[in-house]
């Protein structure tokens, strides 16, 4: 059965699953393999529990008489061929976000700027893979009128295949930092596959790219595209200032040099976030978004999964950072926190994940910016900030650090909460 006789199939039930456990009535199972499973297997459960249809690619659980199972080459394949096919149908605007860090919460920032006005589809969580991104897209209806597609990697060339999928017609390169360097195999790797996005842009006559203007590496990436800069510089197609950040961020912005400024204050931590949110802008006013909405927005955003996120505790007041980490958002993190006001400060750090060949000397770079900044309260957890020469305390994953805390708990300090995911930290903020 080809894209074309498939995506019939999708109209008349446009609710894709690839969870044989959550099939809700009239939905397409879609049959995908992973290192552990083989999606292949539960498609007869899948049709059990309410799909109308599964698409397969084994043979051996392809029931030829029974037709609502459909059998294609690669079922991977075909999901992201169905979800290109989709989107070049409904024929909206899209804009793809990447970069090393602050994708998800620039995308959330977007989206929530841009809903003031727009039916905004946008990437839930952090779905942004190859199995992520063309489900967002296939949850696209004629009621939306902008799309927001957030776009991840690890390996050359991901970015590229995305960009093919979606078919955005803008793209926003956050930043770019050593992250995924085992993947990637090193900085300018990671360079040129965000730069994927911006290679794609340039392949369509209206290619539009949204810079940070004093990011000179992203700048340059974007060549050859219409260029909408957001910035500190006076005369930018937005430009502004951070006015506060203590905790949180508060700052000013205007469009061009006679516009008005307009006062923001968040609930995001962090200087760092000053950019993020300075996308936000400039993307919300390019599609039409007036500067009160945009601050209604910006203002109205809290944020979650960890990420920039203060809580104030019956012993502590905790600022949230451990969705994930690397060399360039730890020294953020770190830099800012230097510079926050607060007692009794504590760095509780965990392990920066899949560096490669790097991680050993990135960790030591991390212990000698808090040694430079003079914190001597830190607790690093996990195997690679272990082998660091330094003088702090350490443990080996986070149990251990529990069951410390059990015994010597942390009373009235303002604690930064930064590490990799897969260290776990968020286990221990109730015991904070």
């Amino acid at each position: 059965m080809g894209i074309t006789d498939l995506y019939q199939l999708f109209l008349q039930c446009p609710r894709i699953t690839t969870d044989s456990r959550n099939c809700s009535q009239n939905s397409i199972f879609v049959a995908l393999r992973g290192d552990n499973f083989d999606g292949n297997a539960f498609a007869a459960a899948a049709l059990a529990n309410g799909s109308a249809y599964a698409i397969i690619d084994n043979p051996d659980c392809y029931d030829a008489g029974d037709k609502r199972m459909v059998l294609v080459d690669d079922c991977l394949d075909t999901l992201q061929r169905l979800a290109n096919h989709h989107r070049r149908v409904l024929g909206i605007k899209i804009l793809a976000i990447t970069g090393t860090n602050g994708k998800t919460t620039t995308k959330e920032l977007i989206a929530t700027v841009l809903s003031e006005v727009h039916n905004v589809l946008y990437t839930q969580g952090n779905l942004n893979n190859h199995i992520g991104v063309p489900l967002t897209l296939l949850q696209m209806t004629n009621r939306h009128n902008l799309a927001v597609i957030e776009m991840g990697a690890s390996h050359p060339g991901e970015i590229a295949k995305l960009s093919d999928i979606v078919e955005p017609n803008f793209g926003l390169v956050t930043n770019i930092g050593k992250a995924h360097l085992e993947g990637f195999g090193s900085f300018e790797g990671v360079k040129r596959t965000k730069g994927e996005l911006f290679d794609y842009l340039r392949t369509k006559e209206d290619g539009t790219a949204f810079v940070n203007n004093e990011n000179k590496c992203i700048d340059e990436m974007a060549d050859g595209l219409l260029k909408i800069r957001y910035g500190t510089a006076d005369g930018l197609y937005v430009n502004g200032a951070v006015t506060s950040c203590d905790p949180f961020l508060s700052f000013r912005w205007k469009a061009g040099k006679n516009g008005e400024y307009t006062e923001v204050k968040t609930k995001l931590i962090g200087s760092y976030n000053f950019e993020n949110a300075m996308a936000a802008v400039a993307v919300g006013r390019f599609f039409g978004v007036d500067a009160k909405h945009i601050k209604m927005a910006l203002e109205s955003y809290s944020p979650s999964n960890n990420r920039s996120q203060f809580r104030k505790t019956a012993a502590n007041r905790l600022i949230i950072d451990a969705y994930n980490a690397n060399p360039t958002s730890m020294s953020a993190a770190i830099a800012n926190f230097k510079k926050l006001n607060g007692e009794n400060k504590t760095l509780i750090l965990g392990d920066m994940r899949e560096l490669g060949v790097e991680s050993a000397a990135e960790h030591q770079k991390v212990i000698e910016m808090l040694v430079e900044y003079g914190f001597t309260d830190v607790i690093l957890i996990g195997t690679q900030f272990a082998e660091t020469d330094n003088s702090f305390k350490c443990f080996p994953n986070v149990v251990a650090f529990a069951n410390y805390l059990k015994s010597n708990p942390l009373v009235d300090r303002t604690i930064l909460i930064k590490g990799s995911n897969a260290v776990h930290l968020e286990r221990v903020i109730d015991l904070l």
